[in-house]
């Protein structure tokens, strides 16, 4: 698809008017000031630091508001609570504003960015977040360039859905996944080619320039749930399963080999069956990071589908996870649950 031309207007706001875009900081890197003991958050230091970088305010750019959220939160600290707080945040502004930027921490980006993907329903304006590997202060950092094409997206390229930006590719959100610990390209999308392109022309892959849906924004709320994953290995004890699927485990997500094979461990096998037959929920997900579940394929896999285990097909853990805990809250039966894990909701999975 060919790039879609932009339209442009002067800092003075001749012409048509200018986007604006809410920009909820969250905390993470990208607004981090170096100490005696590391990087640091820094109340203040963002929109300071914004505000000396000439290129943000071009009149190409779109005007911003900058809400600092308070504590600001490394990323490792991020909650189900917290999720709630972004999506109540986007919510509160919705109207105010053309689109949405969340800044965060990569540790956990692509976690927020799934789990507000299945909150935010009948979304027509985008959401993206991004963050950087370092701060925005620092010489080589690559903060400013993500944070500029991520606000200049969401002003010109409206894709309306929840997605992440990182190293010039837009993500959909909920097929994003953290891949390298301390590269610029930090972030990639396994199963789901990149919606957008950020190179010397911006291009959209998979992603389309959405007409906004007549229906109002819809906020699912997410309550913190009791949810297990586990990883398989060679020679796994069925007593690491009992252990996790004791009370008050509602769901379990099971991380197994190729596509979606498992020990046939009888009693491995029995406790599965036993904890699905009373309503948890068991999600089989590959550990592999390209390809999707298919336990049909062999007498292993199969083994499991006769437990009650599902197929979480080519999503990723994170999605899944998030997934769990959105449906969770919706006190929907186990049975409903399990037909909705296993269909795409926002984009999230390829039956």
């Amino acid at each position: 698809m060919a790039p879609v031309p932009a339209v442009f207007t002067s800092s003075r706001g001749e012409g048509v008017k200018k986007k604006s875009i809410y920009i909820a900081y969250t905390g993470g890197t990208i607004g981090m000031q170096r100490s005696e003991h590391g990087y640091v958050p820094m109340a203040g230091f963002m929109e300071d630091c914004l505000a000396r970088m000439p290129e943000f305010h071009r009149p190409e750019m779109p005007d911003y508001h900058i809400h600092e959220y308070a504590p600001l939160i490394d990323s490792s600290d991020m909650t189900p609570v917290d999720w709630q707080r972004i999506a109540e945040d986007i919510r509160d502004n919705y109207d105010k504003y053309d689109g949405f930027v969340i800044l965060h921490g990569t540790d956990t980006m692509s976690f927020t960015a799934s789990a507000l993907s299945f909150m935010l329903e009948d979304l027509h304006k985008p959401v993206i977040i991004t963050g950087s590997q370092i701060p925005l202060a620092e010489l080589r950092s690559d903060g400013q360039q993500n944070l500029l094409n991520a606000l200049y997206i969401a002003a010109n390229y409206p894709i309306h859905e929840v997605t992440l930006f990182f190293n010039n590719q837009l993500y959909r959100g909920n097929r994003s996944k953290k891949v390298h610990a301390d590269g610029f390209h930090a972030f990639d999308s396994p199963n789901y080619p990149p919606l957008l392109n950020a190179g010397i022309a911006i291009s959209l892959e998979a992603g389309e320039l959405g007409v906004p849906s007549e229906r109002p924004l819809v906020l699912h709320d997410i309550t913190p749930q009791p949810i297990g994953v586990v990883t398989l290995y060679p020679g796994i004890s069925s007593e690491v399963i009992a252990n996790i699927l004791q009370q008050p485990v509602k769901a379990l997500i099971l991380l197994s080999f190729g596509v979606g094979n498992a020990p046939q461990n009888p009693a491995m096998l029995a406790l599965l069956s036993e904890a699905s037959a009373r309503g948890v929920i068991i999600v089989n997900l590959s550990q592999c990071l390209h390809g999707k579940v298919n336990m049909g394929g062999y007498a292993t896999g199969n083994a499991l589908s006769r437990a009650g285990v599902i197929s979480g097909f080519d999503m990723t853990a994170e999605a899944a996870l998030t997934k769990l805990h959105f449906l969770l809250s919706q006190n929907l039966p186990s049975h409903r649950i399990r037909e909705l894990m296993q269909q795409s909701l926002r984009g999230e999975l390829t039956p």
